[in-house]
């Protein structure tokens, strides 16, 4: 059976997958990506990983895989196949396409950005099929942004499209680490809810998930918390659509998990900002934490497609 290799390579762990043409998963398998014991050591999980996979997938299908998709965290130059950079990872400028075609035998290597990789499979395969103009919005430690049109996603000039976590929403909000002040994702992430909900509940091991328990149960210090978090996702979100008229918008990562408690008042608080704008589909993803991966086996067939029409 003719397949591939994905990698999502995370700030603590890796999801790989062996992945069939129509996007099945064929085998699944996850890592810790070790970041403790420094980038040399990263990169040769990375590749150790990618070479165990391959050789799974000879013995188990009889052939070996056809390509290698990677997705990683941070600025990515993917028609260089370089990890440009990445704080989590502690690379700069690291060549990992030329590696892992390196160790795996000249098998062609596709390389992208996570975010971005799993907003190519909820386009495809996911909450966005059909749609022809989407975004796709995880909210987790942070929060970035797919820009997905007709099938593809776009990346920008640069390879910087889609920071929607870096849209200042509270120019008075908390400092950000990209420099700005009151970016969305100081408001809105994961990891926002959690700081905001440990301060207000006064403790200090609460996260998110508890906090939208405690919205569920009528906590009123708990719907503060959720609604200014909703509220600044909103303005964020207004933002882009404004700029970008997507028909779906499909909110992933951890919050997402919320369901309902997430969904009803941040539907609720976009149609009450927008104005002339067209009001899109707010849908969850629905690939989960597997969208990264899945994304990484579509870049490698994609790659594999236009080796073939070139």
């Amino acid at each position: 059976m003719r397949h591939v290799i994905a990698l999502d390579v995370g700030g603590t762990g890796m999801k790989a997958a062996l992945v069939g043409a129509d996007g099945t998963l064929l085998h699944e398998a996850r890592r810790a990506t070790g970041r403790e014991r420094g980038t040399d050591a990263v990169v040769e999980t990375i590749l150790g990983f990618a070479a165990e996979l391959r050789a799974h997938g000879e013995e188990r299908f009889g052939t070996p895989a056809v390509a290698v998709g990677v997705a990683v965290p941070g600025i990515v130059d993917a028609e260089r196949g370089i990890a440009v950079y990445s704080a989590n990872l502690g690379w700069r400028d690291m060549p990992l396409r030329k590696l892992l075609g390196e160790r795996l035998g000249g098998l062609p290597v596709a390389l992208g950005h996570d975010v971005r990789a799993g907003g190519l499979a909820e386009g495809r395969i996911g909450a966005g099929k059909g749609a022809d103009r989407f975004l796709f919005v995880p909210l987790g430690t942070g929060i970035a942004g797919a820009i997905g049109i007709a099938g593809t996603i776009e990346a920008g000039a640069h390879g910087y499209a889609g920071e929607i976590g870096h849209i200042v929403v509270r120019p008075d909000g908390p400092d950000c680490n990209c420099g700005q002040r009151g970016c969305l994702e100081t408001l809105a992430s994961a990891s926002a809810v959690t700081r905001a909900w440990a301060a207000a509940s006064g403790d200090p091991d609460a996260d998110a998930a508890d906090c939208a328990k405690a919205v569920e149960s009528g906590d009123p210090a708990a719907q503060r918390v959720w609604q200014n978090a909703v509220d600044a996702l909103a303005a964020g979100l207004v933002t882009a659509l404004t700029l970008l008229d997507p028909r779906t918008l499909i909110i992933g990562g951890g919050l997402a998990e919320a369901g309902e408690t997430l969904f009803t008042p941040l539907r609720a608080a976009v149609e009450e900002r927008v104005t002339f704008q067209k009001l899109p589909h707010i849908v969850p993803a629905a690939l989960g934490d597997t969208a990264g991966c899945l994304g990484a086996g579509l870049l490698a067939w994609d790659l594999l497609s236009t080796e073939v029409s070139a």
